[in-house]
């Protein structure tokens, strides 16, 4: 097994390359609109928001924030190891399905990143959420966990299962394959690399080399859990795609996952909110100040949702529903779903299907939200001078 070229692997897997401060995107008009409304500024920064903005990324990285060169090149060499990994064994699945070599090589497979690796906002020695997806004659039950095509009947070949494959590929440790969870899961330290790696078998013959994963033509036909394991990358990159300057959003995303930690109201699980939610209430308050440094952001943040009219939805985009008539996933709906109604702090994913990623939040979560939120803001009007954002993260 060996690792593809890296320029194949790279345009998913890596975080994107930063958009320059204020400039639009390639194509676009000069003063483009992110988002549901025009920005409330388009203002730039001043030398004293650059001076701020540097102590900021000083005090980030001073509390370990940032991994250093040798682990992202360690972490991007396992991704290519892994794509090649997966791309050997779609070979070996396609053989044993009687397909010629050609036939197998034109399948295709696809190794992707989300989360906060994708995002650009991981620390030193996080794990890497990752997904693979490839076309409609690899089975996940079979061929990635190794179960029966049908009740009593033989497992398949071992060679032919991803989940053994790793096993015995001597550079895989501490392996759980949870194959009924949720959104099935291959759990894996590889190369000392913590992974996540999801699958997702989509409806299609080949994975073209224009393959678009945005495209909701890619969701047509595939069952529950193979949209729930897409649904990472889709928002992840549909978040990429719509704020306008990459590099602020990541250094103002960092600073708010941090003191969310540090405050304790980073948790989806106990009704607080998770990566995916913040990340969007980031790239929101993005929007509305296209070109305001990362010190900026991060006041702007505070200030924005202190005043925010909640239940109000947060959103990136319109909920469209143009060329998904065909598709019946459930989206967030308060109109139509009595469920959507009593949420309390919607915070909306941009891509189809449209969910609430903060449904688990409760009145006495949201008014512990409020609270921090608003000391928040108290700390960094009081500190606009001085430059230091210690006591925000206390």
């Amino acid at each position: 097994l060996h690792p593809p070229p890296p320029p194949a692997m790279a345009s998913h897997t890596s975080p994107p390359p930063a958009k320059t401060a204020g400039e639009p995107p390639q194509g676009d008009v000069p003063n483009p609109r992110f988002g549901m409304t025009e920005p409330i500024s388009r203002a730039g920064p001043s030398a004293g928001d650059l001076r701020s903005t540097k102590g900021l990324e000083e005090g980030l990285r001073k509390f370990g924030l940032y991994e250093s060169r040798v682990e992202m090149q360690r972490r991007e060499s396992v991704l290519g190891e892994l794509e090649g990994v997966v791309t050997e064994w779609v070979r070996r699945v396609c053989l044993a399905q009687g397909m010629t070599e050609g036939m197998a090589a034109a399948s295709g497979v696809r190794i992707y990143t989300f989360g906060s690796y994708r995002l650009g906002v991981n620390g030193p020695g996080a794990d890497i959420d990752t997904l693979c997806v490839t076309p409609r004659h690899i089975d996940r039950a079979r061929d990635v966990f190794g179960l029966p095509a049908y009740a009593g009947g033989p497992a398949p070949p071992a060679e032919n299962v991803l989940v053994e494959i790793l096993r015995a590929s001597g550079k895989v440790e501490d392996l759980v394959a949870v194959a009924e969870a949720y959104v099935p899961v291959v759990k894996m330290k590889y190369n000392g690399v913590e992974i996540d790696l999801l699958c997702a078998c989509l409806q299609v013959n080949s994975l073209p080399e224009d393959f678009d994963i945005l495209n909701n033509a890619v969701l047509r036909n595939v069952d529950d859990a193979t949209q729930r394991s897409i649904n990472g990358v889709r928002v992840t990159d549909a978040i990429l795609e719509l704020v306008p300057n990459i590099e602020n959003f990541r250094t103002t995303l960092r600073a708010v996952k941090f003191w969310a930690k540090r405050r304790g109201v980073y948790s989806n699980v106990m009704g607080f909110l998770g990566g995916v939610a913040w990340a969007i209430l980031v790239a929101r308050i993005c929007q509305l100040y296209p070109n305001a440094a990362p010190s900026v952001l991060l006041s702007r943040f505070f200030k924005v949702l202190e005043f925010w009219k909640w239940p109000g939805p947060v959103l990136l985009r319109p909920i469209a529903h143009d060329g998904v008539a065909d598709l019946a996933f459930k989206e967030w709906n308060p109109t139509l779903n009595p469920a959507d109604r009593r949420h309390l702090m919607p915070v909306i994913t941009p891509a189809y299907p449209a969910m609430n990623s903060t449904h688990n939040v409760s009145l006495s979560t949201l008014a512990i939200i409020k609270k921090e939120i608003s000391r928040g803001k108290t700390l960094l009007d009081q500190n606009t001078e001085s430059g230091s954002f210690d006591e925000l993260f206390e």
